[in-house]
């Protein structure tokens, strides 16, 4: 590693023109961990803080394209896939996974945050198939757990049984998110083949919460990309986004992004 390395992270993601999601926030979260962003885009997608209004695929070479100019010439240290869409999509991405040796988070992205559709069922088994065996980080909420798994997750013990199912289907760690289980704390579990640390905080009453998982997933790609260990990447990364959401700007009618910039403000 020379001394110059920047934690390369290739996202392979959609687009949200509203700026809190997808693409444009995993470049907010990569960019303020320290790290450097490439993307491969999959999707363009219409849509604000009232939700998405459309979804415009990419032809496969195009999405092919962008990794392999990303790839072939900057290289990655670390992969983080987000909205893929479609079967195809996801056999392209966990093929072009294969072509650097790189870790890759997998953030599992079914539903946009105002309850738009953004993986139809046929893909949801092609991700089972494909991407969680390829998956360093797997980082689902509790819907996406149990589209995955079945299994229920609606308490910290149902975090746990998906989390382990998703280990045995083949993640190498998983980041079950507990911002959708009832309490007035969440508890995000982190569960490895060696065991669990829970990273637990007061639940923030606000509805500016856009963008949280792609930030979320982003900022640990970032901290593998740089040579943290898992279990430091994590906590740094779910810092970060606690006092994101915190710090929200307010932006917007309906679910609004986060502060992704507020390190370089103090």
């Amino acid at each position: 590693m020379s001394a110059l390395h920047q934690g390369r992270v290739l996202i392979l993601a959609g687009s949200d023109s509203g700026g809190g999601a997808g693409i444009q926030a995993d470049i907010k979260a990569v960019t303020m961990m320290g790290g450097y962003a490439a993307t491969a885009i999959t999707a363009i997608t219409t849509q604000n803080t009232l939700g998405v209004h459309g979804v415009h695929p990419l032809p496969l070479d195009v999405i092919t394209a962008q990794a392999r100019a990303v790839l072939d010439d900057i290289g990655t240290d670390a992969f983080k896939t987000g909205m893929l869409g479609s079967v195809e999509v996801v056999e392209t991405v966990a093929a072009l996974l294969n072509s650097a040796d790189a870790p890759a988070v997998v953030d599992p992205v079914m539903v946009a945050k105002g309850g738009h559709p953004l993986l139809p069922d046929a893909a949801v088994e092609a991700v089972k198939a494909l991407m969680i065996p390829r998956a360093a980080l797997l980082t689902p909420n509790a819907p996406e757990a149990e589209a995955l798994t079945g299994i229920p997750v609606q308490d910290l013990d149902g975090q746990r049984r998906a989390g382990e199912a998703l280990l045995a289907m083949g993640a190498r760690a998983v980041l079950m998110k507990g911002g959708h289980v009832p309490g007035t704390t969440v508890i995000d579990l982190l569960l490895t083949p060696d065991g669990e640390t829970a990273l637990e905080a007061e639940r923030i009453d606000t509805r500016h919460t856009h963008g949280t998982g792609c930030t979320l997933a982003s900022a640990c790609a970032a901290g593998l990309a740089l040579g943290r260990p898992l279990e430091v990447a994590v906590a740094e990364a779910w810092a970060y986004v606690g006092e994101a959401i915190r710090r929200a700007p307010g932006l917007g009618g309906g679910h609004g992004p986060l502060d992704h910039g507020w390190p370089v403000r103090g």
